[in-house]
Protein backbone atom coordinates (compact mmCIF):
# COMPACT_ATOMS: atom_id res chain seq x y z
CA UNK A 1 0.00 0.00 0.00
CA UNK A 2 2.87 2.38 0.86
CA UNK A 3 4.51 1.61 -2.50
CA UNK A 4 1.25 2.33 -4.36
CA UNK A 5 0.84 5.56 -2.40
CA UNK A 6 4.37 6.60 -3.34
CA UNK A 7 3.69 5.94 -7.02
CA UNK A 8 0.45 7.95 -6.85
CA UNK A 9 2.20 10.84 -5.14
CA UNK A 10 4.91 10.75 -7.80
CA UNK A 11 2.33 10.89 -10.62
CA UNK A 12 0.50 13.76 -8.96
CA UNK A 13 3.76 15.64 -8.52
CA UNK A 14 4.47 15.17 -12.21
CA UNK A 15 0.99 16.49 -13.07
CA UNK A 16 1.69 19.58 -10.95
CA UNK A 17 4.97 20.11 -12.79
CA UNK A 18 3.25 19.73 -16.17
CA UNK A 19 0.55 22.20 -15.12
CA UNK A 20 3.20 24.73 -14.13
CA UNK A 21 4.95 24.32 -17.48
CA UNK A 22 1.66 24.61 -19.35
CA UNK A 23 0.91 27.87 -17.55
CA UNK A 24 4.34 29.21 -18.46
CA UNK A 25 3.83 28.33 -22.12
CA UNK A 26 0.29 29.74 -22.23
CA UNK A 27 1.59 32.98 -20.74
CA UNK A 28 4.41 33.08 -23.29
CA UNK A 29 1.88 32.52 -26.08
CA UNK A 30 -0.18 35.45 -24.83
CA UNK A 31 2.93 37.63 -24.81
CA UNK A 32 3.59 36.66 -28.43
CA UNK A 33 0.01 37.53 -29.33
CA UNK A 34 0.57 41.00 -27.82
CA UNK A 35 3.73 41.31 -29.93
CA UNK A 36 1.84 40.36 -33.11
CA UNK A 37 -0.82 42.97 -32.32
CA UNK A 38 1.79 45.66 -31.76
CA UNK A 39 3.54 44.82 -35.03
CA UNK A 40 0.28 44.94 -36.96
CA UNK A 41 -0.57 48.23 -35.32
CA UNK A 42 2.81 49.68 -36.32
CA UNK A 43 2.36 48.45 -39.89
CA UNK A 44 -1.14 49.88 -40.09
CA UNK A 45 -2.74 46.45 -40.48
CA UNK A 46 -4.77 46.62 -37.29
CA UNK A 47 -7.96 48.55 -37.96
CA UNK A 48 -10.38 49.22 -35.14
CA UNK A 49 -13.32 46.86 -35.42
CA UNK A 50 -11.78 44.73 -38.18
CA UNK A 51 -11.86 41.02 -37.48
CA UNK A 52 -8.47 39.34 -37.07
CA UNK A 53 -9.98 35.89 -37.56
CA UNK A 54 -8.06 33.77 -40.08
CA UNK A 55 -10.03 30.52 -40.51
CA UNK A 56 -7.59 28.96 -42.97
CA UNK A 57 -4.57 29.53 -40.72
CA UNK A 58 -6.48 28.17 -37.72
CA UNK A 59 -7.49 25.04 -39.63
CA UNK A 60 -3.94 24.44 -40.81
CA UNK A 61 -2.65 24.78 -37.25
CA UNK A 62 -5.24 22.40 -35.82
CA UNK A 63 -4.73 19.81 -38.57
CA UNK A 64 -0.98 19.85 -37.89
CA UNK A 65 -1.61 19.35 -34.17
CA UNK A 66 -4.02 16.48 -34.79
CA UNK A 67 -1.48 14.78 -37.07
CA UNK A 68 1.29 15.14 -34.50
CA UNK A 69 2.18 12.18 -32.35
CA UNK A 70 -0.07 11.74 -29.31
CA UNK A 71 -0.37 8.87 -26.85
CA UNK A 72 -3.46 9.79 -24.83
CA UNK A 73 -4.92 13.20 -25.66
CA UNK A 74 -8.08 12.87 -27.77
CA UNK A 75 -8.78 15.05 -30.84
CA UNK A 76 -11.66 16.57 -28.88
CA UNK A 77 -9.46 17.90 -26.08
CA UNK A 78 -6.77 19.11 -28.50
CA UNK A 79 -9.28 21.12 -30.53
CA UNK A 80 -11.04 22.53 -27.44
CA UNK A 81 -7.79 23.65 -25.80
CA UNK A 82 -6.42 25.31 -28.92
CA UNK A 83 -9.73 26.97 -29.72
CA UNK A 84 -9.50 28.68 -26.34
CA UNK A 85 -5.87 29.66 -26.95
CA UNK A 86 -6.80 31.10 -30.34
CA UNK A 87 -9.71 32.96 -28.71
CA UNK A 88 -7.29 34.51 -26.22
CA UNK A 89 -4.99 35.63 -29.04
CA UNK A 90 -7.93 37.19 -30.90
CA UNK A 91 -9.09 38.92 -27.71
CA UNK A 92 -5.66 40.50 -27.42
CA UNK A 93 -5.39 41.49 -31.09
CA UNK A 94 -8.97 42.27 -32.11
CA UNK A 95 -11.87 41.44 -29.75
CA UNK A 96 -15.19 40.48 -31.29
CA UNK A 97 -18.70 39.52 -30.23
CA UNK A 98 -21.04 36.73 -31.34
CA UNK A 99 -24.66 37.17 -32.43
CA UNK A 100 -26.32 33.76 -32.50
CA UNK A 101 -29.57 32.71 -34.13
CA UNK A 102 -30.40 29.14 -33.24
CA UNK A 103 -33.78 28.55 -34.83
CA UNK A 104 -35.67 25.90 -32.92
CA UNK A 105 -32.60 24.83 -30.93
CA UNK A 106 -30.81 27.98 -29.73
CA UNK A 107 -29.00 26.15 -26.93
CA UNK A 108 -27.34 23.76 -29.37
CA UNK A 109 -26.33 26.56 -31.74
CA UNK A 110 -24.89 28.58 -28.85
CA UNK A 111 -22.96 25.49 -27.78
CA UNK A 112 -21.57 25.11 -31.32
CA UNK A 113 -20.57 28.78 -31.30
CA UNK A 114 -18.66 28.29 -28.05
CA UNK A 115 -16.99 25.14 -29.34
CA UNK A 116 -15.82 27.06 -32.42
CA UNK A 117 -14.91 30.46 -30.92
CA UNK A 118 -14.19 29.63 -27.28
CA UNK A 119 -15.66 31.03 -24.12
CA UNK A 120 -14.19 34.54 -24.27
CA UNK A 121 -16.35 36.44 -26.83
CA UNK A 122 -19.57 38.02 -25.57
CA UNK A 123 -22.47 35.99 -26.97
CA UNK A 124 -25.95 37.36 -27.66
CA UNK A 125 -28.90 35.22 -28.70
CA UNK A 126 -31.05 36.73 -31.46
CA UNK A 127 -34.72 35.99 -32.12
CA UNK A 128 -34.42 36.31 -35.88
CA UNK A 129 -31.84 35.34 -38.46
CA UNK A 130 -32.12 38.78 -40.03
CA UNK A 131 -31.07 40.41 -36.76
CA UNK A 132 -27.98 38.21 -36.52
CA UNK A 133 -27.02 38.99 -40.12
CA UNK A 134 -27.46 42.71 -39.52
CA UNK A 135 -25.18 42.45 -36.48
CA UNK A 136 -22.50 40.75 -38.60
CA UNK A 137 -22.15 43.98 -40.59
CA UNK A 138 -21.17 45.91 -37.47
CA UNK A 139 -17.50 46.33 -36.51
CA UNK A 140 -16.15 43.48 -34.42
CA UNK A 141 -19.17 41.21 -34.82
CA UNK A 142 -19.67 37.66 -36.05
CA UNK A 143 -23.01 35.95 -36.68
CA UNK A 144 -23.59 32.26 -36.04
CA UNK A 145 -26.76 30.95 -37.65
CA UNK A 146 -28.40 27.55 -37.56
CA UNK A 147 -29.04 25.60 -40.74
CA UNK A 148 -32.72 25.48 -39.91
CA UNK A 149 -35.08 23.51 -42.18
CA UNK A 150 -37.37 25.95 -44.01
CA UNK A 151 -35.14 28.97 -43.40
CA UNK A 152 -33.25 30.49 -46.31
CA UNK A 153 -31.29 33.17 -44.47
CA UNK A 154 -28.20 32.05 -46.40
CA UNK A 155 -29.85 33.30 -49.60
CA UNK A 156 -29.63 36.87 -48.30
CA UNK A 157 -25.83 36.67 -48.56
CA UNK A 158 -26.16 36.91 -52.36
CA UNK A 159 -27.00 40.57 -51.79
CA UNK A 160 -24.38 41.08 -49.07
CA UNK A 161 -20.97 40.90 -50.78
CA UNK A 162 -19.19 42.14 -47.66
CA UNK A 163 -20.37 39.13 -45.67
CA UNK A 164 -19.18 35.56 -46.18
CA UNK A 165 -19.69 32.19 -44.59
CA UNK A 166 -16.26 31.39 -43.16
CA UNK A 167 -16.86 28.51 -40.74
CA UNK A 168 -19.03 25.43 -40.63
CA UNK A 169 -19.98 23.88 -37.30
CA UNK A 170 -19.15 21.58 -35.72
CA UNK A 171 -15.55 21.32 -36.91
CA UNK A 172 -15.22 17.66 -35.89
CA UNK A 173 -17.49 15.01 -37.39
CA UNK A 174 -17.53 13.25 -34.00
CA UNK A 175 -19.36 16.29 -32.61
CA UNK A 176 -22.33 15.85 -34.92
CA UNK A 177 -23.63 16.70 -38.36
CA UNK A 178 -23.25 20.10 -40.06
CA UNK A 179 -25.68 22.35 -38.20
CA UNK A 180 -24.59 26.01 -38.37
CA UNK A 181 -22.49 28.56 -40.24
CA UNK A 182 -20.45 31.52 -39.02
CA UNK A 183 -20.80 34.70 -41.09
CA UNK A 184 -18.76 37.89 -41.00
CA UNK A 185 -16.48 40.29 -42.82
CA UNK A 186 -13.66 37.78 -42.98
CA UNK A 187 -11.31 37.37 -45.92
CA UNK A 188 -11.85 34.09 -47.78
CA UNK A 189 -8.64 32.04 -48.04
CA UNK A 190 -8.07 28.38 -48.94
CA UNK A 191 -6.88 26.11 -46.15
CA UNK A 192 -6.02 23.15 -48.38
CA UNK A 193 -9.16 21.17 -47.52
CA UNK A 194 -12.30 23.27 -47.86
CA UNK A 195 -15.95 23.35 -48.83
CA UNK A 196 -17.43 26.23 -50.81
CA UNK A 197 -21.06 27.24 -50.40
CA UNK A 198 -23.09 28.10 -53.49
CA UNK A 199 -26.70 29.22 -53.76
CA UNK A 200 -28.97 29.06 -56.80
CA UNK A 201 -32.61 29.75 -57.65
CA UNK A 202 -32.60 27.09 -60.37
CA UNK A 203 -35.95 25.31 -60.51
CA UNK A 204 -34.50 21.96 -61.59
CA UNK A 205 -34.34 19.12 -59.06
CA UNK A 206 -31.12 18.97 -57.04
CA UNK A 207 -29.95 15.85 -58.89
CA UNK A 208 -30.21 17.67 -62.22
CA UNK A 209 -28.22 20.64 -60.89
CA UNK A 210 -25.60 18.33 -59.41
CA UNK A 211 -25.29 16.58 -62.79
CA UNK A 212 -24.91 19.92 -64.60
CA UNK A 213 -22.16 20.97 -62.20
CA UNK A 214 -20.49 17.57 -62.47
CA UNK A 215 -20.32 18.02 -66.24
CA UNK A 216 -18.24 21.14 -65.55
CA UNK A 217 -15.95 19.24 -63.19
CA UNK A 218 -17.63 20.47 -60.01
CA UNK A 219 -18.92 18.03 -57.40
CA UNK A 220 -21.89 19.19 -55.32
CA UNK A 221 -24.13 18.08 -52.48
CA UNK A 222 -27.43 19.63 -51.50
CA UNK A 223 -27.36 21.08 -47.99
CA UNK A 224 -30.74 22.83 -47.83
CA UNK A 225 -33.66 23.87 -50.00
CA UNK A 226 -36.16 26.56 -49.02
CA UNK A 227 -38.34 29.22 -50.64
CA UNK A 228 -37.21 28.50 -54.19
CA UNK A 229 -33.50 28.59 -53.31
CA UNK A 230 -31.04 25.74 -52.97
CA UNK A 231 -27.81 25.71 -50.96
CA UNK A 232 -25.05 23.39 -52.14
CA UNK A 233 -21.69 22.44 -50.69
CA UNK A 234 -18.89 22.15 -53.25
CA UNK A 235 -15.78 20.23 -52.16
CA UNK A 236 -12.78 22.50 -52.67
CA UNK A 237 -12.18 26.23 -52.74
CA UNK A 238 -13.93 28.29 -55.44
CA UNK A 239 -13.64 31.99 -56.11
CA UNK A 240 -16.87 33.96 -56.48
CA UNK A 241 -16.15 34.59 -60.17
CA UNK A 242 -15.27 30.99 -61.07
CA UNK A 243 -16.45 30.54 -64.67
CA UNK A 244 -17.84 27.06 -63.98
CA UNK A 245 -20.26 28.53 -61.45
CA UNK A 246 -21.07 31.71 -63.37
CA UNK A 247 -22.53 29.51 -66.13
CA UNK A 248 -24.21 27.08 -63.74
CA UNK A 249 -28.01 26.64 -63.60
CA UNK A 250 -30.09 29.48 -62.20
CA UNK A 251 -30.78 33.12 -62.96
CA UNK A 252 -29.79 34.17 -59.44
CA UNK A 253 -26.82 32.29 -58.06
CA UNK A 254 -23.47 32.80 -56.44
CA UNK A 255 -20.81 31.75 -53.95
CA UNK A 256 -21.62 32.92 -50.41
CA UNK A 257 -18.44 31.74 -48.72
CA UNK A 258 -16.17 28.82 -47.95
CA UNK A 259 -14.99 27.05 -44.83
CA UNK A 260 -12.38 24.51 -43.82
CA UNK A 261 -13.72 20.96 -43.96
CA UNK A 262 -14.06 19.03 -40.67
CA UNK A 263 -10.67 18.61 -39.09
CA UNK A 264 -10.98 14.85 -38.54
CA UNK A 265 -11.75 13.83 -42.13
Amino acid sequence: MDAERAVLDSVRARIDAVDAELLRLVDERAELAHAVGEIKQAQGEANRGRLAIRPAREAQLLRALLKAGRRSASPDVVVRIWRELIAESLRIQSPFQLSVWGGRNPARTAELARMRFGGLPILTLEDQAETALAAAKLPGRVAVLALEPGSRWWGRLLAEPRLSVFASMPCLTTWGVQAAFAVGEVDMEPSGLDETYWVTDAAEPPAVIEAALSAKGVAARLIQEAGGLKLFGLPGYFQRDDARLVRAPGRLSGVIGAAPAPLDL
